[in-house]
């Protein structure tokens, strides 16, 4: 069995559900904590214990010391935050990043600490605030378990950084079914450069920010054919997650039901057989042939942007258009995602949001087709 696809027989998934806490349930604009405790209760008693966060993650690590850290007992769970030099410029803010972290969270060290998003316009920045020997000082110290970093970018430059920097101990790669072969994405490359390095890998954006979750109709039909009981993320999930190597497949979850989900198929987890891999082939044929802009809404662009574009939204309303041909429909969700002035056709062309994208997606132009096509 190469690498091109996951080993059927591997069984060391088991337990490495991981709770992404990016997309945690609001209540108006403040997360509903209480609906968190229950989702974080519900993960724990299924036997998973790996809480992802962040500093950029709006009130997230605030939530998780609600929720989680306050009310369990510290050796029931793991946590993993990062440190960004988008939202920390300097040496001297970046370094205090992991004492906020902190003091949100209410921990006194941290499981697995990341350098954050790294990318080709990104990488630098770690390098040259200094920050690769600094977290390093935080393991030596105890006030960190492990250190990584989350990736955007292709095989040569994450060779190039796990070359100059062997003694991290894990890498966060976007692994989905749909990105494997993806040339912008390159999933399965970036996979075989970490494990030729020896690296375990946590997988982020195994349903693609909850696009896998419904994808295609045709895909769900397929999938319906197959196994008409499973979700549409399991498949994606369960993808992720029978890949040798892998520490933690992050789950990013909004809502009890999604929990629910998750911790049914996982807990008894079973990679994907033959006969599953060949659904999961044609979803992929299915899906490259689809021209929408595939945007996460992680919202990393829409911090520095100087005309204040909401391009999530905006993207998303185009893609009603682009997916199901619903002109109309986007041209509406169009208008709610400008309703403060903010029009796609604003954009001053500056390059910020690009150069922050984990998805590599040309937003300048694709900006420019919104506003042809919905102002």
């Amino acid at each position: 069995m190469n690498a091109h696809s996951p080993k059927t027989s591997d069984l060391a998934a088991q337990g490495k559900l991981g709770f992404g806490l990016m997309r945690l349930p609001r209540k108006g604009v403040k997360i509903d904590v209480e609906q968190v405790a229950q989702m974080v209760d519900l993960f724990l008693e299924a036997g998973f214990t790996y809480f992802d966060t962040a500093r950029i993650y709006p009130g997230s690590e605030s939530a998780t010391r609600k929720a989680l850290v306050k009310r369990h007992p510290r050796d029931s769970f793991t946590i993993a935050t990062k440190m960004n030099t988008m939202i920390a410029p300097t040496a001297g803010l970046a370094r205090k990043q992991v004492r906020t972290s902190m003091r949100n969270l209410g921990v006194d060290y941290i499981d697995h600490y990341l350098l954050h998003n790294l990318t080709n316009g990104t990488y630098k920045s770690y390098e040259n605030l200094g920050l690769w020997d600094f977290v390093r000082d935080l393991k030596r110290e105890g006030t960190i378990r492990q250190f990584g970093f989350s990736f955007h970018a292709g095989p040569e430059l994450l060779d190039e950084v796990l070359r100059a920097h062997p003694d991290v101990d894990f890498v966060q790669l976007q692994i989905n079914y749909a990105d494997w072969e993806n040339p912008r994405i390159t999933s399965r490359a970036n996979y075989e450069v970490a494990r030729a390095h020896g690296k375990q890998i946590v997988v982020m954006e195994p349903v693609k920010g909850g696009k896998l979750a419904n994808p295609d109709p045709n895909v769900r039909a397929l999938m319906d054919e197959t196994s008409p009981d499973a979700s549409y993320a399991s498949w994606a999930i369960r993808f992720a997650a029978g890949l040798d190597g892998i520490l933690c497949v992050l789950s990013g979850m909004s809502n009890v039901e999604q929990v629910r989900d998750n911790v049914g198929y996982m807990r008894d987890f079973r990679p994907l057989d033959e006969r599953e891999m060949c659904v999961i082939q044609r979803a992929r044929e299915i899906l490259g042939a689809a021209r929408d802009i595939p945007c996460t809404s992680c919202r990393y662009c829409v911090e520095g942007c100087p005309r204040h574009i909401h391009i999530p939204d905006v993207f998303a309303a185009m893609n009603k258009h682009l997916v199901s041909g619903q002109l109309a429909e986007a041209r509406a969700d169009y208008k709610q995602a400008v309703r403060e002035g903010n029009f796609a056709s604003a954009c001053i062309a500056c390059g910020h949001c690009e150069d922050v994208c984990p998805q590599n997606i040309d937003i300048i132009a694709q900006l420019r087709e919104c506003a042809d096509t919905l102002e």
